[in-house]
């Protein structure tokens, strides 16, 4: 017994220890599943759990990553002050779509040569060839507002860049902007871009799904309209309707808190399109108006091939006492480049019509292979009073040294324009613009082909003459070589980079053709052809031929040696200044369609037309075969 008893006391002390263990073991594990559990909502409640600092101020980041502090006792207040800034922010975002004057050119000045130029004085001078589309370069130099007196609005910056970038092209497009069409179409375009633009923003906020849904279902109705029609005639009758909504649930939207990320990048985008599309269609414009300046109208070129067809179906022959005329020095000799058959017939019949003593005008017309027969034919035809008209072939032409000097290709008188800066406080621009019309290299030819003349008067062709030129013989020019209207609005220290040396007067004018006295007398002693064919070859040495070499050479060339004619002579800017003075235009001797746009092209300026366009014949049957009159 006391052995069966003493064992039975062992088993029980034994077992005791082992349920103790295990209830230990059933408790840390329901400690680990309550941690557990405890643990991830600790962490959950976290999130919304914000530090402070001491003042009690609560931060917060947006979706933008821009930091915002809110005070916690004027908490009403700042959520309207939030509301008016983001819709001063987004107002500000919708301004930007008006052009501006770029800081460039705001505190710098623009050159459009290939070159730099630093110009001395108050005026900025730079000239490249017409209509050229160039750089926007950045100058040491800087416009001084307060010697202008004025700022420019945003338009008349606009304006002003785009001239000096492309040149008459810009005057030619203001004149020709109509009213705008299909205003409501674009104005719907405007407005949908807006409401998607606030969509995704409104669509976050459960407590705005009214207005989501009223954004998202005038959205759908414009993007079925605009679907279906391009015109306002095509737009349905309850269309009005339809953007009156709109414009309510964007203005409803704006006012609302939101997040201005997604606003903000959608009208950046607006922006950028825009402007790349401005951009590019402004240069595609650019690059078909000086196309449409380059290319002969199908007119011209109708009348110049069958006048060139018809020519070798015809015999005649120059008359004798015709020949004799061609060299007498006795004559009044003028002289024309051209390759365009009705503008040098205007310059003759023009100049013809208005001279009392027609006998005494001998004309001297140079053109190229390509339109010799024609002009040879339509003025072997045609009869300018008493006048005899000789037509030649440049390329022709046998002179001596005639290689060392220039090659025999006819090139017409170049055209350059000039912008520089203004310091008449009364202008409402800063920048002006000018034309300067030169000597090409055929015209340092001169001396050799009329070798028998003593005196001659150069005409480009693209003057209309309106009074007797036979004064122009009786002026006495002194020891000068060369008689031109000058413009002292641009002188030599303007275009001072552009010269090959400093042995010139930095004061002297710059001139221009159109209507120029030679005395080949003279300029055969001082042999100025020379002088240009060394320029010439110096700045080929240096930095090759640029563009502005024919006018550098020739600047230099008559330096010291230029007649300047009275301003009575010549009305200049025909071609590209809609706003030279009618009373001018009517009492002046000649008029000079300097610049892109040329009577004889559809792109000339129409009130000046008419002064060109009466020299034509409209009877001639030609012409309105070719639709010339029309």
């Amino acid at each position: 017994m006391k052995g069966g008893g003493g064992g039975g006391g062992v088993s029980a002390s034994y077992s005791l220890p082992a349920k103790r263990r295990w209830k230990g073991l059933v408790i840390g594990v329901l400690g680990l599943v309550f941690l557990s559990m405890l643990v991830p909502l600790v962490f959950l409640l976290g999130l919304h759990v914000h530090p402070t600092n001491g003042d009690g101020t609560e931060r917060q980041d947006s979706a933008s990553n821009h930091v915002r502090v809110y005070d916690q006792h004027n908490d009403a207040d700042t959520r309207n002050q939030s509301k008016v800034h983001q819709s001063t922010h987004m107002d500000d975002l919708v301004i930007r779509f008006t052009p501006s004057l770029p800081k460039v050119l705001a505190n710098s000045s623009v050159r459009e040569g290939g070159n730099d130029t630093n110009g001395k004085g108050p005026n900025q001078s730079f000239p490249t060839p017409a209509d050229v589309p160039k750089q926007v370069k950045k100058n040491s130099g800087s416009l001084d507002r307060d010697k202008t007196g004025e700022y420019m609005t945003g338009a008349d910056e606009s304006e002003m860049i785009c001239e000096l970038k492309f040149g008459s092209y810009c005057l030619w497009r203001q004149q020709q902007k109509e009213k705008m069409e299909d205003s409501v179409v674009k104005k719907m375009k405007d407005l949908l871009f807006v409401a998607r633009a606030y969509y995704p923003s409104i669509a976050k906020l459960p407590e705005l799904d009214k207005l989501s849904h009223e954004l998202k279902q005038n959205i759908q109705d414009f993007e079925r309209v605009l679907s279906e029609t391009t015109t306002d005639k095509d737009l349905p009758p309850q269309n009005m309707q339809k953007l009156t909504m709109m414009e309510a649930a964007i203005a409803k939207a704006k006012s609302f808190r939101v997040d201005c990320n997604n606003v903000d990048k959608k009208f950046r985008q607006l922006v950028d399109l825009t402007e790349d599309e401005a951009n590019f269609h402004m240069k595609q414009s650019a690059f078909l108006y000086k196309l449409a300046v380059q290319t002969i109208p199908k007119s011209l070129h109708c009348l110049s091939m069958r006048l060139t067809v018809e020519y070798f179906r015809t015999s005649f022959e120059v008359e004798e006492a015709l020949i004799e005329k061609f060299v007498n020095p006795d004559l009044y000799h003028y002289i024309i480049f051209s390759r365009n058959i009705l503008a040098s017939s205007v310059v003759i019949n023009s100049t013809a019509l208005n001279v009392k003593e027609s006998g005494k005008q001998v004309f001297h017309l140079l053109t190229d292979r390509e339109n010799y027969f024609s002009m040879k034919l339509w003025f072997f035809r045609n009869n300018y009073g008493d006048a005899a008209v000789q037509v030649l072939n440049i390329e022709d032409l046998k002179l001596y040294n005639h290689h060392k000097v220039a090659p025999l290709d006819l090139s017409l008188p170049e055209e350059f324009r000039v912008s520089f800066r203004r310091v008449d406080k009364l202008s409402s621009t800063q920048f002006r613009t000018q034309y300067l019309s030169m000597f090409s290299h055929s015209h340092y030819l001169l001396p050799e082909i009329f070798q028998s003349l003593k005196k001659i008067v150069v005409l480009d062709d693209d003057i209309v003459v309106q009074s007797d030129l036979s004064a122009l013989w009786n002026i006495d020019m002194g020891e000068k070589v060369n008689g031109a209207m000058q413009s002292c609005a641009v002188k030599l220290f303007h275009l001072k980079t552009y010269l090959p040396n400093s042995n010139f007067d930095e004061n002297s004018c710059a001139w221009t053709s159109g209507v120029n006295i030679i005395d080949l007398s003279r300029w055969r002693e001082h042999n100025l052809t020379g002088k240009y064919q060394r320029l010439v070859h110096e700045m080929k040495k240096g930095d090759g031929i640029s563009e502005t070499s024919t006018l550098s050479a020739s600047l230099l060339t008559f330096e010291g040696l230029v007649y300047g004619l009275e301003d009575s002579w010549m009305v200049s800017g025909l071609g590209y200044n809609y706003g030279v003075d009618l009373e001018s235009i009517e009492t002046a001797a000649v008029l000079h369609f300097d610049g892109s746009m040329k009577p004889w092209l559809e792109l000339g300026i129409p009130k000046y037309k008419s002064f060109w366009r009466k020299f034509l014949n409209p009877q001639n049957q030609l012409l309105n075969d070719c639709n010339v009159n029309q």
